[in-house]
């Protein structure tokens, strides 16, 4: 009954992502792409996040500057976030995340 403990503190943003990024037959992963940066004030890089891996579009955020230390310490990065995709994935991601939200009162 002995379990070993997997210990992942400062990676849960990441749990995972390596898995889920495809890879070519060699097991070589794609090369990231970028997509779009995101101010991380208002949640919207959260959302789109969230949304293209509704999609099953795996996301990289790499917090510019020091946006990662704002990011643990404030909970917040005051230098946006960048978002990578993968390099199959890119034209569908883009097109999933132009345009915008119009939001109408109902």
């Amino acid at each position: 009954m002995e379990e070993k403990l997997k210990i992942e503190w400062g990676r849960k943003e990441y749990a995972g992502l390596l898995e889920r990024w495809p890879k070519d037959e060699n097991g070589v992963p794609d090369a990231p792409v970028f997509l779009r940066s995101e101010k991380n004030l208002d949640m919207s890089d959260e959302l789109l996040v969230n949304m293209l891996e509704a999609y099953h579009i795996p996301c990289l955020r790499i917090y510019p500057g020091d946006g990662a230390f704002g990011r643990v310490v404030l909970g917040t990065s005051g230098w946006g976030v960048d978002i990578y995709v993968p390099e199959r994935f890119y034209e569908d991601a883009k097109e999933l995340t132009e345009g915008e939200i119009i939001y109408e009162d109902l």
